[in-house]
């Protein structure tokens, strides 16, 4: 699967450009703020240990490294990264009072680290707009030391039917309220799009298993609406 091109320029770099002041507020929007309590849950499931070192990829806010830094008592460090320097620096803004967080403007599949350097490597709600995934799940692997941990929050496929019906209905008018709340419907436009194209819970796995992760198994939350995907280097 890849992304869409657009003027030669990453349409998905350009997408987050035009929203990233009111990213925030339109997640709380979209999910009713339900995307707060999936992030706590997945770093609930990382289980992260003190003393060790996280990769987030495709950061956005950096939510996941701040509660990454929390749930370990701020005895460790995280690394974000993240293509676009608008919401990067508007990220930095807001966190810089975390001095063991960095942060890099870079992407998924080219990332500016050493082999075997981070115990846990997260990417949430990022992978899908990943130009080449499988370049991406290399990189991670390269990234992650032995016995590192390779985790992903991602939309996936609905598995109750009644469920699935109310939230197809409901996606149509995400667009709508992209409209009045940043001025645009084409950024969520895209979103829908993306994850309708996006793998299964089962074909992300046998794509995770292709890239030399071991112990690889999915975790559904919201009947599916979203799935944590955790995986390890061996």
């Amino acid at each position: 699967m890849k992304t869409h091109h657009k003027n030669s320029e990453r349409f998905v770099t350009k997408v987050f450009q035009d929203v990233f002041e009111r990213y925030d507020l339109m997640n709380d929007l979209m999910s009713f703020g339900v995307h707060r309590l999936w992030k706590k849950n997945f770093i609930d499931y990382l289980n992260p240990q003190e003393n060790t070192k996280l990769l987030e990829v495709a950061s956005r806010t950096g939510d996941i490294a701040k509660l990454y830094l929390k749930k370990i008592k701020y005895n460790g460090n995280a690394w974000c990264v993240d293509e676009n320097e608008d919401m990067l620096n508007l990220s930095k803004k807001k966190l810089n009072n975390l001095l063991n967080l960095k942060w890099f403007c870079s992407n998924a599949e080219k990332l500016p680290f050493e082999d075997n350097f981070f115990d846990y490597y997260t990417i949430s709600f990022g992978i899908r707009n990943v130009e080449n995934i499988s370049f991406a799940l290399k990189e991670a692997h390269r990234v992650l030391k032995p016995g590192g941990r390779f985790l992903c929050l991602e939309f996936s496929k609905v598995q109750n039917e009644i469920l699935n019906k109310f939230y197809q209905t409901y996606s149509k008018t995400i667009p709508i309220i992209g409209s009045f709340v940043i001025g645009k419907s084409e950024p969520y436009q895209y979103l829908i799009d993306s994850i309708d194209k996006f793998y299964s819970q089962a074909e992300f796995s046998r794509k995770i298993k292709e890239n030399e992760f071991e112990n690889v198994s999915s975790k559904n939350l919201s009947g599916g609406i979203v799935a944590i995907h955790s995986a390890w280097k061996i």
